[in-house]
């Protein structure tokens, strides 16, 4: 069938067949599918959404687009994590090193920045000589030899989603739960994962703003990946104010390294990634229960483990052998700093988390096109928590630029980002929902 014709019938609410998604999808992967037609596509997918079993051919075929990975013989049970974006979401940088430390192999495929969220690839570039794009030899070794590698998706592995992701990202369709389902899992299966577990992210720095769109999403997630036979969980987070203290390249990474080294304790984002963790141990049956996995990961980290296997799998993907002892001597900086300070008494009450995203594409630290160059330098740093009191004229973040204007006007964006009460807010826990089936 035409390319054109199956998206007229998507369009117009039709369902299509397995072969008819099949074949779309080879043309998107072999680019005999236009730019434009795939768009068409994917808009129709968002207006009038899929069927449960359009879902699974639709990621079964863009699984089947390139190479599905084995790793027999590696001799640890194979799992990985994936969050489904936000801002100030650094987790991945140092759930697999942690998990690693547990005894799992983590091959964590990740992505660049989409729309207003960071991209956990941009993030590693940020660090001298790492590779995201290593050949899938050195891939497996790694993994075998470290317990973790976070790299980048080769052509090889659900090549068709790599372009259908990067023409989502600039076409007002990334928010499709379909389509979302079918990239995240194509990826994860190419991979040879045993089990997963999914960091579904909800409120106003998400995807999926509303808690009833997200939770449809990880329910969505988790029947087609345990469908598929991979046990998975997911949890619902908060993501109604940045989850690290920084949002930016390598801020994160800098993040990434103190939270490794125990300067992280208490915070919200330690919160999540201990509990994404306990998930990953649990599900790769390693651990009987979630109590004993969250105390596994608090040791792990606590013993500086973790930071070990994080640098070991830095330097072996080709970065700097002292990397976590010396980030400073690597993580170029922006030339420009400045505070933004509080407007007035009160408690920081709220925050326009897609705001304070959007305020680090705007200083170069993402894209507005699939082809744009990222600053790695850029970004915030110092985010207070909501719920802080502060008084005028206290600093509330500090913005990193590369000229004085992009900086005041930058400044000017995140002090209209957040609200100021004279009451301390009630929050949303940063954990909410854990859906298993």
């Amino acid at each position: 069938m035409l390319p054109q014709e199956i998206i007229r019938r998507k369009r117009d609410g039709g369902t299509l067949t397995r072969d008819e998604i099949a074949g779309f999808i080879e043309g998107l992967s072999k680019e005999t599918i236009s730019e434009g037609q795939v768009a068409a596509f994917a808009m129709a997918v968002f207006f009038q959404g899929m069927t449960p079993e359009e879902i699974v051919a639709l990621t079964v075929a863009m699984r089947d687009s390139g190479e599905v990975l084995s790793w027999s013989g590696v001799g640890k049970p194979i799992a990985d994590k994936h969050s489904t974006g936000g801002v100030g979401d650094n987790v991945s940088l140092m759930l697999a090193p942690i998990v690693a430390a547990c005894g799992l192999a983590v091959p964590m495929i990740s992505g660049r920045g989409l729309g207003h969220t960071g991209g956990t690839l941009d993030k590693l570039q940020s660090i001298p000589g790492y590779d995201v794009m290593p050949d899938a030899a050195t891939f497996r070794r790694v993994v075998d030899e470290v317990g973790c590698a976070i790299i980048g998706q080769t052509g090889d592995l659900a090549p068709a989603d790599k372009r259908l992701y990067a023409i989502r990202d600039v076409t007002a369709t990334v928010e499709s739960i379909p389509l979302i389902t079918a990239s995240i899992l194509s990826k994860k299966l190419a991979a040879g994962l045993e089990s997963l577990v999914l960091d579904v992210k909800v409120g106003n720095g998400a995807f999926m703003a509303k808690a009833e769109n997200a939770e449809a999403l990880a329910r969505s997630l988790v029947a087609v990946a345990n469908g598929a036979g991979v046990r998975t969980t997911a949890l619902l987070t908060d993501m109604n104010q940045p989850l690290a203290d920084a949002a930016g390249n390598a801020l994160e990474v800098q993040n990434a390294v103190d939270f490794l080294a125990g300067a992280k304790s208490g915070t919200r984002l330690e919160d999540v990634t201990l509990a994404l963790g306990a998930e990953m141990l649990v599900n790769a049956g390693t651990v009987d229960g979630l109590d004993k996995a969250l105390a596994m990961c608090r040791k792990v980290l606590a013993s500086g483990e973790a930071a070990d296997l994080f640098g070991r799998m830095v330097h072996t993907l080709g970065g700097p052998a002292d990397f976590v002892e010396y980030p400073a001597r690597y993580l170029q900086k922006a030339a420009v700093e400045i505070p933004v300070l509080a407007t007035a008494d009160g408690f920081l009450a709220s925050a326009d988390t897609r705001g304070l995203g959007l305020c680090v594409v705007a200083l170069g630290g993402g894209r507005q096109r699939p082809t744009d160059a990222i600053d790695h330098r850029v970004g915030l740093s110092g985010l207070l928590p909501l719920g802080t009191a502060v008084s005028k004229g206290d600093t509330i973040a500090i913005v990193h630029a590369n000229d004085r204007d992009s900086a005041e006007h930058a400044a000017g964006l995140v002090r209209s980002s957040y609200g100021i009460g004279g009451e301390k807010p009630t929050l949303p826990p940063a954990i909410g929902k854990r859906i298993s089936a």
